[in-house]
């Protein structure tokens, strides 16, 4: 930053005026969250052919995808912890920088080991790089009106990462090379640096008044990671396998012993007065319970089209198009005019109403084609009630939270998001499964024996066919639920006020 643009900026903020920089910063920080959620997803597409490429195994693949969840998840509470401790926009630039790095390598992987390796590493800067962007837009925004603008557009780009990744990733495999998945994040990182050197003001951390809660770090972050990875290997083991049931009831002993050490340590990792806050608790389980249920709709939207109706990688990217819109409309130009008008759970409710109709819209699915009768409406429905969620939880999130906690604040958010999604994959997908495999084979020995013992590949392929689908119905059916239950939370525990026009809903109480 230049000394001009500093006087600039510092006589602004001793007059008590607002950053005259801060829609640019905003770009750049919605830049940054934008390339970390999208890279959730983004190789999702491009996977089948890096499993070819680097000769792994099917049960070794889903390594792609949780080795970036689980350091994502596991190690965000650490992240939004030293981004308060040093500095917001430091901990943003060096989250840049070692996921571009991170990024690279994973772009010239030789072998899967390596691959799993850079998407390790890709989470463990993301978890730094996520929570420090948040918490630049809490302590860049105070006044209520402009904070719900920049709200909308952080909401949408929240909820519309996913599926912005899943179209990228469709494009650069079919006309570039699945590397490029990787390859992609380091320009976008580097524009976001300088960007962050010439638009966003630095706060000084408390490095010197605070320590790092080393036990908290332990028993906070062992405990999510273990959840994350128990989740994550439901899927290949089953619920009942010995060592996710271990996974999941020793992550939540863990977690148990973290908020027991909470009460008592002197630097807490995670201040226990953000998750009583009874609003803050709501927008918290609000945003899990949702994303439980939409990351299972992209998870088998993405099969159907691709599997059962034959879509290429980029066809089914764009047919994703429509839901990334969707998100972007209710969170702009619906979730950011409304919010300082109507308490936030006036757009939460509706929205998860309006999101569970979409994804019971989707239970009527068939193997016979039915994107524009079935999977385009739900997609609009699921869009615009997700784009009236993010934003106004996001904000009752980050509301009433002083400067140094607005770190770890930040990364409870994207926590609750991150394991979330990874509890919503593998419970979903586990209940897909049991049920085609419960359908297909109590079909196929129907149809065997109307066929006197011999049934043909075409017919053994519809049955297979039919009973793909009917899983993904009957795990979106539970997903439709789960997001009535977070309209339900919402409803209930979330009774805050409308925010008032100049009132710095992030400002410390």
């Amino acid at each position: 930053m230049s000394q001009s643009q500093s006087r600039t900026q510092g006589r602004a903020e001793a007059a008590g005026e607002p950053d005259p920089r801060r829609w640019w910063g905003l770009v750049v920080i919605a830049l940054a969250q934008l390339m970390v959620v999208l890279d959730a997803t983004i190789v999702n597409i491009a996977l089948p052919s890096a499993q070819r490429e680097l000769h792994m195994s099917d049960a070794n693949r889903q390594w792609v995808i949780t080795a970036y969840t689980l350091a994502f998840g596991g190690l965000l509470l650490l992240g939004g912890r030293i981004a308060d401790l040093v500095g917001r926009k430091r901990a943003f630039v060096t989250g840049l920088v070692g996921f571009a790095v991170a990024s690279a390598l994973g772009g010239a992987a030789t072998g899967q080991g390596m691959l799993f390796g850079a998407r390790a590493l890709q989470g463990a800067f993301g978890a730094l790089l996520a929570p420090a962007a948040l918490s630049l837009l809490t302590t860049t925004f105070t006044d209520g009106k402009e904070r719900g603008k920049a709200f909308g557009i952080y909401g949408a780009i929240a909820g519309g990462g996913s599926a912005i990744g899943l179209i990228a990733g469709g494009l650069l495999t079919e006309y570039l090379d699945w590397r490029w998945c990787l390859y992609v994040n380091v320009p976008i990182a580097l524009i976001a640096i300088a960007g962050a050197w010439v638009f966003l003001h630095d706060r000084r951390g408390n490095g010197g008044a605070a320590r790092l809660d080393v036990l908290g770090v332990v028993l906070g972050c062992g405990g999510l990671v273990a959840i994350v990875y128990g989740c994550s290997e439901a899927q290949p083991r089953g619920w009942n396998d010995g060592l996710v049931l271990g996974m999941l009831v020793g992550g939540a002993a863990l977690l148990v012993v973290f908020a027991w050490w909470q009460s008592r340590a002197r630097y807490p990792l995670l201040p226990l007065h953000i998750v009583r806050d009874r609003n803050r608790a709501g927008a918290f389980l609000t945003m899990a319970l949702a994303v439980i249920a939409m990351f299972g709709m992209f998870l088998f939207m993405t099969y159907y089209l691709q599997v059962v109706l034959g879509y290429s990688p980029v066809k089914t990217g764009m047919a994703f198009l429509p839901i990334t819109a969707a998100i972007i409309v209710g969170s702009t130009q619906i979730s950011a005019r409304l919010l300082h008008h109507i308490p936030p759970r006036m757009l939460m409710v509706p929205g998860a109403v309006l999101a569970a109709a979409g994804l019971a819209w989707l239970t009527t699915l068939t193997a016979e084609p039915a994107y524009v009768s079935h999977v385009l409406p739900s997609e609009i429905l699921v869009g615009l009630g997700m784009g009236l969620i993010f934003m106004p939880v996001m904000a009752t999130a980050t509301a009433g939270v002083a400067p140094q906690d607005s770190g770890v604040t930040s990364a409870t958010v994207n926590t609750a998001q991150q394991v979330g999604g990874s509890i919503g994959t593998a419970l979903l997908n586990t209940i897909a499964t049991s049920a085609s495999a419960t359908y297909i084979g109590s079909h196929l020995a129907s149809a065997a024996r109307e066929a006197g013992g011999r049934l043909t590949p075409a017919a053994r392929d519809g049955v297979v066919k039919d009973g793909v689908v009917h899983g993904f119905t009957v795990a979106i059916g539970w997903g439709a639920g789960i997001m009535l239950l977070a309209a339900v939370v919402a409803g209930v525990l979330v009774n805050g006020k409308a925010p008032k026009h100049g009132e710095g809903a992030g400002a410390p109480q």
